[in-house]
């Protein structure tokens, strides 16, 4: 296993990839004189077969274990107190009109395989931003042809209001620069992180007086808590998605009826205004 997992470039070899020949011709362990096949069945008893990649990305931020205790710390203090603190997930997706594809029932044979129909006007997308409470799994969403800044600030408008009563609502997001943006922020109380913010360099570090003049007033009791730089694993709402993709986005058959798709999708989101403790299981949340 050790020899298949390294780069055949260490053994002298410039390609990307084994072959059953080249692991017989560099293993240690097995006969030069063995048939390609003969090495097929040694690597079987091994456990060790021909398999599809998965792409596959390892966060470079140099605060990623620093930003992980940070999260699973204010975890463990909102599930402590006692009715002051909330701790969120955010994250954006886009559905498309056209359906993805994917397996469903269909009779067997190559004549005849699930259809995602499409329609023949221009792929139109739909997009959502939401949070998901990572105790309770209750899911706040708002959706939007582009998410712009003042979506989010209406996003967090939302959140506000439905905890009222919270003093201070941590959200976890990704490291997109939007979610902090100065005219963002104006909006929002003095950030805890906002070290840990990244923008562009052109970005001015102040509000706009626009941005000023609409939001300062807020002064929204979150908080926003950054995920290591491309690690989306670390954010169970991602699974939130992939569940709502398998049941409406996959093979469905509203091309043509974008009022009724947008409609299925807003009530299928809406389900999850009180809380659930299904979906906090199915994203990995419950019992933590």
């Amino acid at each position: 296993m050790e020899q298949v997992r390294r780069d055949p470039s260490t053994y002298g070899l410039e390609r990307s990839r084994w072959t059953l020949a080249l692991i017989r011709d560099k293993s240690s362990l097995l006969p030069d004189h063995l048939s390609v096949s003969a090495v097929h069945r040694n690597l079987a008893a091994l456990g060790i077969c021909w398999k599809r990649g998965r792409s596959y990305v390892h966060s470079p931020d140099p605060l990623y274990d620093a930003k992980c205790r940070s999260i699973a710390e204010i975890r463990q203090e909102v599930k402590a107190d006692t009715g002051s603190l909330a701790l969120l997930y955010l994250d954006e997706v886009t559905f498309e009109r056209q359906p993805s594809l994917s397996n469903d029932y269909e009779s067997r044979g190559a004549t005849s395989q699930p259809l995602g129909r499409r329609s023949i006007g221009s792929n139109v997308t739909t997009r959502y931003v939401a949070s998901m409470d990572a105790l309770t799994g209750r899911v706040i969403s708002r959706r939007a042809s582009h998410i712009t800044l003042a979506t989010l600030v209406n996003h967090y408008l939302d959140v506000s209001k439905v905890y009222s009563s919270i003093e201070t609502i941590y959200i976890v997001q990704d490291n997109w620069p939007v979610h902090t943006h100065p005219d963002v922020l104006c909006a929002l109380q003095p950030q805890i992180f906002a070290e840990h913010f990244r923008r562009p360099a052109s970005w001015s570090t102040q509000p706009s007086a626009a941005a000023k003049r609409k939001w300062e007033h807020l002064n929204l009791p979150i908080q926003i808590v950054p995920l290591p730089t491309y690690a989306s694993w670390l954010n169970p709402i991602e699974k939130l998605w992939r569940w709502m993709r398998q049941e409406l986005g996959h093979l469905h058959r509203w091309a043509d009826d974008l009022v009724r798709y947008r409609h299925n999708l807003d009530q299928w989101l809406a389900r999850f205004l009180d809380g659930s403790t299904e979906l906090l299981r199915y994203v990995g949340l419950s019992g933590q």
